[in-house]
């Protein structure tokens, strides 16, 4: 990032809180076992459902376990499921991207299809349906994640080579014999990854979301694994002997998506100008 760019996007005072937020999930995330002052199973019945202390800084859930260590732990799925899900969305958008945007317009009309299909099909119900089919899992939260996520980093790398492959210089590559493989991976696809960065970081939101959703209905990551998800979903079950399952469960949920919103949005409107102006 140039010291011009880096200006602008500090003086998004959304985009620096988002990027605080972003920091903090990932240091909480990554050192959960050196911040989590217990093992986050470890059961202690006589000490189930107490409030904040100095010993259990958010309480305990109804085995005795502490809350704050299991919200840590829980970071570190959701970064786990975040990283591996948009790592292999990415991966596989930017090939069957630029698969329909340099191939043959039948090639192109099959994916466009595809795309369609996967981003028309309701998501909840999709998710739902592919965990009854299979039973839940850290892998199968994943396999979901890809399957929705996919097609929005496709559709946007397809948009890219299409605009791409008839300019002058990729028409000059081609006739000085250069191959389909090497246009895509020299010259399409350095100038398609910067926007899929930052849509990228807007997912990151979404897919955390979706692991948290499938884990309150006890269909994301199987107990006793921390997961938010199953945190908020205790919580609401105890609601009427303790509240703090609930906000444990909530908060991380709530300011993590509102941190890479407010860093993707920053983002965008420091790499896209004209879209900053419109807005």
């Amino acid at each position: 990032m140039s010291n011009g760019k880096l200006a602008t996007f500090l003086a998004n005072p959304m985009g620096v809180l988002g990027l605080i937020v972003v920091v903090v999930f990932f240091a909480g995330a990554i050192f959960a076992p050196l911040l989590a002052p217990y093992d986050p199973n470890q059961i202690n019945v006589q000490e189930r459902l107490l409030g904040p202390s100095p010993e259990h800084l958010l309480g305990t859930d109804e085995l005795g376990r502490d809350t704050f260590s299991r919200v840590l732990f829980g970071g570190r799925v959701a970064l786990k499921i975040a990283a591996y899900g948009i790592f292999l969305s990415l991966t596989l958008g930017i090939l069957l991207g630029m698969l329909a945007g340099y191939g043959p317009r039948w090639l192109d009309s099959a994916l466009v299809m595809l795309f369609d299909t996967l981003r028309a099909f309701p998501s909840k119900i999709l998710a739902l349906t592919m965990v009854a089919l299979t039973g839940p899992s850290l892998t199968m939260v994943t396999v979901i994640v890809v399957v929705l996520v996919t097609p929005s980093f496709a559709r946007l790398t397809r948009t890219s080579t299409l605009a791409l492959k008839n300019t002058e210089f990729i028409i000059a590559e081609r006739s000085l014999g250069a191959g389909t493989a090497r246009i895509l991976w020299h010259h399409i696809m350095p100038n398609v990854v910067g926007p899929l960065l930052i849509l990228a970081a807007m997912e990151v939101p979404v897919v955390i979301t979706i692991e948290a959703g499938l884990s309150f209905l006890g269909l994301g990551v199987l107990p006793p694994t921390a997961s938010w998800g199953a945190t908020l979903r205790e919580g609401y079950l105890l609601i009427r002997e303790t509240p703090w399952l609930v906000i444990g469960g909530s908060v991380p949920l709530i300011l993590t998506t509102l941190g890479f919103t407010f860093l993707g949005e920053a983002l965008r409107d420091v790499f896209d100008p004209k879209l900053g102006k419109r807005r």
